[in-house]
Order: C-alpha cells, then sequence, then structure tokens
C-alpha cells in the first residue's frame, strides 16, 4: 500500500509511473479525499480538546454538564465521519498498484520482457527426441492424470513411485541447499491464514476469486497461494532492528489457486495446477539494500538450477506484466523442449515499502528512525514444474530420463526407466 502523501508529492511522476501498469490515477480526487482525512481528524482533535477542558475545573453546573454531553455527542459524530472517510481512503489506496521502478521495461506481456542472460548446459535433448512431460509421465509410469482428475476434477496432479520419490528428494535438496549455503530459516508454516494476512502481501482485495476460501463456524479463512503470504506476515506488525537485518526465510508449502481466467491453458500435465508444492524464499531488509537483495536471490535461484543440470535464461519484466506489489521482477524461465519453448519457474520480486505498509513491517535506524521495510519473495523452486523440466531435458533415447547427480543422495537412483523402475 502507498503512503498518500508520497502519491501527492510526486503527484505527475505517480501518474506516469502508474500509467505504465496500465492503471490511471486520478491524483484530484485521491487529493481530495486526503484533504477531508486531514479536516476530519483536526475536526475530531479539536473537539476532544474542548470536551477535555469543559470536564476540568470546580464542581459542574447543570449547563456545564449540558455542554460536556453536546461535546460528546459531536465527538462521537466526528469520530464516525472521521472512520467513513478513512475508510474510503484505504480501499481507494488499496486498489493501487506499487509503482515500477524506471529500469523495468515498458510493456503489458511476457512478450515485452527483456533477457538478461542465459544459464544451464546446452539445449536438450537432440532434435526428434523432445517429448511433452505428461506423455514422459504417463510412459515412466511417474505420473497419472486420470486417476487426479477423477478425485478431484481438471488442474490435479497424482504422482507415483519414483516421480513421488523424486518430489520428495528436489524439496528435501532445495530446502538444504537454502538453509545450509545461502543461509535462510526453515519454517513450518500454516496453510489456512485469515484476511488480514492475505491482505498484508496484497492477495486481498483484489485477487479474491483467484483463492479458495473456507468458513467454518463462521470462521473465514483461505488457502494460501504460496508461502509467501505467511513467511511474509510473520513480522507483520513488528518493529525490527536493523542489526537483526535482512531476514531470510523458507518454507516447503502446497500451494492453492483457482487459476481464474486461465481456463484453456496447459490444460495437459502440471504446469497449470489448483493445488502444487512450492520452496518460497523471503528477504525483508532496509529499502535501500533492496535491490542488492534481489540480485542475490536471482542468484540463488540461478544456482539451484545449475545444480539440477537445467537450461534456463533470466528475463526482466515489463511494467505492465508484474505481479501487483512488486515494483521489479526477474522471472526465471526454465527450457521445455516437450513445447519448444522457455516457461516461468521462479519470479523474483523487489516489492520495497509496499508490503511492509500494508503488514506494518517497520525497522528501526541507527538514527532511531521508523520505516516501512522492504519485503522480497521467490520461488526456489516449484516442484511440479522442476520435475516438468527434469522429465523433459533429461529424456533419453531409449525413453528413460536420467537425473542430475546433484539429486541422487536425495532419491537413491540416478535413472527411471519406462514402467516406472529406477537405476542408481
Amino acid at each position: 500500500m502507498h503512503d498518500v502523501r508520497e502519491l501527492i508529492e510526486l503527484g505527475p511522476e505517480a501518474v506516469r509511473r502508474l500509467a505504465r501498469r496500465r492503471h490511471r490515477l486520478d491524483l484530484e480526487a485521491l487529493g481530495a479525499l486526503h484533504r477531508r482525512r486531514v479536516e476530519a481528524l483536526e475536526t475530531v482533535d479539536r473537539l476532544r480538546g474542548e470536551l477535555k477542558r469543559s470536564s476540568r475545573g470546580p464542581q459542574p453546573t447543570e449547563a456545564a454538564r449540558e455542554e460536556s454531553r453536546r461535546l460528546r455527542d459531536q465527538v462521537q459524530e466526528s469520530e464516525a465521519v472521521l472512520r467513513t472517510v478513512e475508510q474510503e481512503l484505504e480501499e481507494t489506496l488499496m486498489g493501487i498498484p506499487n509503482l515500477p521502478l524506471d529500469a523495468v521495461p515498458d510493456g503489458d506481456s511476457e512478450k515485452q520482457a527483456v533477457e538478461v542472460r542465459k544459464g544451464g548446459p546446452p539445449l536438450r535433448p537432440a532434435a526428434g527426441q523432445a517429448r511433452h512431460h505428461a506423455d514422459l509421465g504417463e510412459s515412466l509410469g511417474v505420473l497419472d492424470a486420470g486417476r487426479a482428475a477423477a478425485l478431484s476434477g481438471a488442474r490435479f496432479s497424482v504422482s507415483r513411485g519414483a516421480g513421488a520419490r523424486l518430489e520428495r528428494a528436489l524439496a528435501s535438496f532445495l530446502l538444504d541447499l537454502h538453509t545450509r549455503e545461502h543461509g535462510y530459516t526453515e519454517y513450518s508454516v500454516p496453510h489456512l491464514v485469515n484476511r488480514e494476512t492475505m491482505t498484508g502481501t496484497g492477495q486481498l482485495p483484489k485477487f479474491q476469486e483467484d483463492l479458495f476460501a473456507t468458513s467454518v463456524g463462521g470462521r473465514e479463512l483461505f488457502l494460501i497461494p504460496t508461502a509467501e503470504v505467511p513467511l511474509t506476515n510473520l513480522v507483520a506488525r513488528e518493529l525490527l532492528e536493523d542489526r537483526d537485518l535482512p531476514l531470510a526465510m523458507t518454507a516447503r508449502t502446497p500451494c492453492y489457486r483457482a487459476e481464474a481466467g486461465s481456463y484453456g491453458r496447459d490444460t495437459r500435465g502440471v504446469l497449470r495446477l489448483h493445488q502444487f508444492e512450492k520452496v518460497e524464499l523471503v528477504r525483508i531488509c532496509a529499502q535501500e539494500e533492496a535491490q542488492q537483495q534481489l540480485e542475490l536471490m536471482v542468484g540463488q535461484v540461478e544456482e539451484c538450477l545449475r545444480r539440477l543440470e537445467l537450461s534456463y535464461r533470466v528475463v526482466l519484466l515489463p511494467a505492465g506484466d508484474m505481479g501487483f506489489s512488486a515494483r521489479m521482477t526477474y522471472d526465471i524461465e526454465v527450457w521445455l523442449p516437450g513445447s519448444d519453448s522457455y516457461r516461468e519457474i521462479s519470479s523474483v520480486s523487489d516489492c520495497g515499502g509496499f508490503q511492509a505498509r500494508r503488514a506494518g513491517i517497520r525497522h528501526r535506524t541507527a538514527e532511531g528512525r521508523k520505516l516501512p521495510a522492504a519485503t522480497l519473495n521467490g520461488s526456489a523452486l516449484p516442484i511440479g514444474r522442476t520435475v516438468a523440466a527434469l522429465l523433459e531435458q533429461g529424456v533419453q533415447p531409449d525413453g528413460s530420463v536420467l537425473l542430475p547427480e546433484a539429486l541422487v543422495p536425495y532419491t537413491g537412483f540416478r535413472r527411471i526407466l519406462p514402467g516406472g523402475a529406477v537405476e542408481s
């Protein structure tokens, strides 16, 4: 969420930057709403002062008591006006996305993303050997789309045998890498959170249709779309000390997404499911350190892919294609030969102070100033999409799939054979 005073102070600059996200900021209406709030607050303060003064002094007369009653009524009325104006202002600010940094390119789709670099081994397999992971999963006996559909309908997946072991191995490998070498603290967090928690990271109110919700006994809870939500909110409404920053947190959780508006896209395989597992990274730091922390996180995602021997590229997203809370986002895209394309496997975003203002996350500087912190998040990595890439890039001429050496200590095997058997 924005500080309304900063938006008004930026003026036409804020309008220009938000226009790059295809968002029209009505600066005049926002300014008028802010002035109404200031005036309402001044009225409340004035009337409270008058009421306090009227209650002082000797034994009050009936006239003085009547004046106090009148002032109390006016205070209550003015407070109600203030609450209404503040709610209107908050709802307006909640609908304004983050300001993109000027380093972010123009454009509103992934087609305008700017390639930064490529990494990993040369693209493989050889021409004519490429296969879609859904077909590979069936022939290897590790994915069962039919039984998943029977259980839950479209956009769910069942893994079995070596496939389920591979998923468990991947999660353990990624968490070990991030906690032992990248300095993250691992958390186990709730998968159901309240409305305030969802609002803190920007999922609500704007993206309610993309969320799965439940209400039992009058208690409203939401299934998390990513561990970013509970991890970031672990320090909601807290004042952090500069000496303790940056915070680095990671968790493996299931993620639940309604995928509203995506029907008809990626209907085969495991690229776009209602439920999937992911290892998430969250960092919280001072705002002046956010860009350095962003580059660090991108490097950590790349290290995952290098150790998994996967071909990938890094792209910088255009302003109109970033998430609501982000001011700069890198997508790391893995090569999927089965569809002859690069596909997103991780988004790493710098949100500046946007989420921190919503969630009340502040830090105290060495000079004693209390400022909104910066929050950053990234996938490292989603389990299903990583399995898809390992299958498609690791397929051999005989139909088996060769896995990277880094996973062998976790899987206990190096190769998956057609039918589901494994070889070390």
